[in-house]
């Protein structure tokens, strides 16, 4: 089969007023301060060939490229990200009361989180655009993930991170070779001093500037249920939320394969899930506000700890329009979650998949979710990375001298 041609993006666009833009380095639109993201030209795309295309293509992220940026004479930086595995979860949906829950593991990428989609499709835009240097602002799995690019294409690479990150993500980080920043604040101060830097040097900021890039890579999660589940879409999806940006994109992913025929319309409904420590997105869709009012972030899930989202507002309309909903989990839920994904499906998450879980335990005990409805609840990241939070919750289960007697006692022969 001859491949079809791949364009990159026809423009940008504003999510707020439609307004169009040429395909730069451009954020914000200029006549009414809403976001930018590509726009494509959906009409030109058949959904028969989109699939045929998508099933040749890489095992990565890549092979959807006809709806990502990025197209011909551009060099991509391509780490194997994408294409993870959807896990059927039978023993966790067992436990939750559902009968088809499926768990999307991205802990598996290459730095071990969903990261690497994003900043595979940023950084190969980003030195397109002929920026001198990789940067990012983060809370840890986009400074790992950014680090690692960075380093496969020879770039210097800069990070800006809170100072109280989790070690486990400082350490990956500078073992890649990347110059890190501690900055004195929470990430929406690292995100704050991040904006005036990219206004002063030729760095290309992977969530910053180069901000309408970097979401897209987040729909390619999107694509991969649609494909993993033979090209239909589920019932249900829980998604975390810590900008709000993966949430809407995965919505955006089901919305274009509907338009170019690649899958079959049906209702789905979207949901998220919050920590009660950084919930602002979740205390406004509760609150039945129109606006995410900001707050500061005290939680063990350091990579959702972003107490103003930049998509909040957007992640709110998505959930409302599809009927899903927003929740937030306490605390010690959000260790439960990680050690009951676990020990059913042995799936070690981070404390972000904590929070997926016992978010999507409360949407089901809510009624939000019903028993029959097909669940896929997303994963960004791995449990290695934040194993301190599970520091005195979990203890070795028997303490015995070497001895054999002493072990058949210990557990009761």
């Amino acid at each position: 089969m001859t491949r079809p041609a791949i364009s990159s993006p026809a423009a940008l666009q504003c999510r707020i007023c439609g307004q169009q833009y040429p395909v730069e380095p451009l954020t914000i639109c200029e006549e009414c301060f809403g976001p930018l993201e590509p726009s494509y030209d959906l009409q030109s795309l058949d959904g028969e060939v989109f699939r045929k295309h998508v099933e040749e293509g890489p095992a990565s992220l890549w092979r959807y490229e006809a709806l990502l940026p990025g197209g011909p004479g551009i060099e991509r930086v391509d780490m194997g990200a994408g294409f993870t595995p959807l896990r059927r979860a039978d023993r966790l949906a067992d436990a939750l009361g559902l009968e088809r829950l499926w768990i999307k593991d991205d802990s598996v990428n290459p730095s071990n989180s969903f990261k690497d989609r994003v900043v595979s499709v940023a950084t190969t835009m980003a030195r397109a655009f002929g920026f001198q240097a990789i940067s990012c602002a983060s809370t840890g799995n986009l400074a790992n993930a950014t680090a690692a690019h960075a380093a496969r294409i020879g770039m210097p690479c800069y990070v800006f991170i809170p100072e109280d990150l989790e070690r486990a993500k400082v350490l990956a980080t500078l073992a890649y070779g990347a110059k890190v920043v501690a900055v004195k604040g929470n990430y929406d101060d690292v995100n704050r001093l991040c904006s005036e830097v990219a206004e002063a040097l030729p760095w290309a900021f992977i969530n910053v500037n180069m901000r309408p890039y970097y979401a897209e890579g987040s729909k390619s999660l999107g694509f991969e249920v649609a494909e993993q589940l033979g090209w239909r879409l589920p019932d249900h999806v829980v998604v975390p939320i810590a900008s709000g940006a993966l949430l809407t994109k995965i919505h955006r992913a089901f919305s274009e394969l509907i338009a170019i025929g690649a899958v079959e319309e049906k209702p789905y409904r979207v949901s998220g899930a919050q920590p009660e420590g950084c919930r602002p997105v979740a205390q406004a869709f509760k609150d039945g506000a129109e606006t995410v009012q900001p707050v500061k972030p005290d939680t063990i899930a350091r990579s959702l700890a972003i107490g103003n989202p930049a998509d909040g507002m957007f992640a709110m309309q998505v959930s409302r329009q599809t009927g899903g909903a927003i929740e937030w989990c306490t605390e010690p839920e959000i260790v439960e979650g990680v050690r009951l994904l676990a020990s059913t499906e042995g799936v070690f998450t981070e404390t972000a998949g904590g929070v997926t879980v016992a978010n999507l335990k409360r949407l089901v005990l809510q009624g939000v979710i019903a028993p029959r409805e097909e669940t896929v609840a997303f994963i960004t990241g791995n449990g290695y990375k934040t194993v301190a939070a599970l520091e005195g919750a979990t203890e070795p289960t028997y303490n015995v001298a070497p001895d054999l007697d002493e072990f058949l006692a210990a557990i009761g022969l």
